[in-house]
């Protein structure tokens, strides 16, 4: 039998240790071998016991998860799954989380604490699982602290360190529009492309897996450090060059063209790939109504959605990035989308948006790795 996963689980709550140790101890895979009630206990537990993945409530005594987190992922890097509450406040501590280092979060819910918890037992699980196998980066949140004096003013918390971005001058036609597709570690991945794109950037649009309640906040937070403008979508409203359009938790969304203009579509329809937002269902568009005028890019991610999709955005004349495994926290999606041949250029996060910007503005001497 195959070693099981170690989890330590660190809550201030008696029952929702209790939910979490029983959640956990149901699987055939997974053990929860001790559980704190705040972080100064953990370290020892941690300390002692080795976890391979962690369990981390946000708020708590003595220590809030944060500080732990950040102090955690300096001195002795650990896969965390972080447990938020499902309110504003909630959502930008999470944002926060991820940025540290956080593999991935689950949202508690407010009212019916055991009741919801329950609900969410195969998304804790599937997390956990996803969390043993993540690659976790040592010092990610140095690069965060050390950008935060040159954060753009008006940024909800801290930045990417600022970089010259340069202005592609008019030269792109309003046709072209870049598609971005990634779930677990994209949050941070999104934030590394997008920081980069000047203010005339053709039109973005992106799906990243998200619950309702936390799209906001990482929209606002990506307007505050970004050239360009970073929104929410709203359906029926015209996708404009300069803009960053990021699918709402729970909802699906794709592009549609309205006469000469190209318009957002935000429905509340069925899954796809277990997915609401799925990447399938945006890629699916930029391959039917957008076709050569498009860019793809898939990041880190578990899973296979957008994959098929992607290789029909090739099919269609899109050119198409797909992020290495090394810089990837999970290579789930790139793995599949290269599998499926979607793959123009596979690079790691750090040289993608470079790439894209060099072939928009029709630069020809970049090193790369073409497939």
């Amino acid at each position: 039998m195959s070693k099981k996963i170690r989890v330590v689980v660190v809550d201030d709550s008696a029952l929702v240790r209790s939910l979490l140790s029983e959640i956990i101890n149901r699987q055939r895979d997974m053990e929860c071998v001790g559980t704190a009630n705040d972080p100064l206990i953990a370290r020892e537990m941690i300390r002692e016991l080795n976890p391979d993945v962690i369990t981390l409530d946000v708020e708590m005594p003595r220590m809030d998860g944060i500080d732990f987190l950040g102090r955690l992922m300096r001195l002795r890097p650990t896969p965390v799954v972080m447990i938020s509450t499902l309110t504003e406040k909630g959502a930008e501590v999470t944002l926060r989380a991820l940025e540290l280092g956080a593999v991935d979060f689950v949202a508690k819910p407010r009212v019916g604490l055991a009741n919801g918890i329950n609900e969410l037992a195969n998304q804790i699980v599937d997390k956990i699982r996803v969390a043993s196998v993540a690659h976790v980066h040592r010092g990610r949140q140095d690069l965060h602290v050390a950008g935060a004096a040159n954060a753009p003013s008006g940024g909800g918390g801290t930045a990417t360190p600022a970089r010259p971005t340069p202005t592609l001058l008019g030269r792109l036609s309003t046709e072209k529009i870049i598609f971005i597709g990634a779930s677990t570690g994209g949050t941070e991945a999104i934030k590394e492309i997008l920081v980069r794109m000047p203010a005339d950037s053709p039109a973005i649009v992106i799906t990243q897996h998200m619950p309702p309640g936390f799209t906001t906040s990482f929209a606002a937070r990506l307007n505050g450090l970004c050239q360009i403008t970073v929104k929410e979508a709203s359906n029926g409203e015209r996708i404009l060059p300069g803009h960053a359009y990021i699918a709402p938790g729970g909802r699906q969304f794709r592009i549609d063209r309205s006469g000469a203009n190209y318009v957002a579509v935000v429905e509340d329809t069925e899954p796809v790939n277990r997915h609401k937002p799925s990447v399938e269902v945006l890629f699916k568009s930029a391959a039917s109504v957008v076709g050569r005028n498009a860019f793809g890019i898939m990041l880190t991610g578990m899973g296979n959605d957008g994959a098929k999709a992607m290789r029909e955005m090739k099919d269609a004349g899109s050119y198409n990035y797909v992020q290495d495994e090394a810089s990837c926290i999970v290579f789930g999606m790139p793995r599949e989308a290269i599998a499926h041949g979607a793959a123009d250029e596979v690079l790691p996060l750090d040289k993608i948006a470079g790439a894209l910007l060099a072939r928009l503005g029709g630069t020809t001497d970049r090193l790369h790795h073409r497939i």
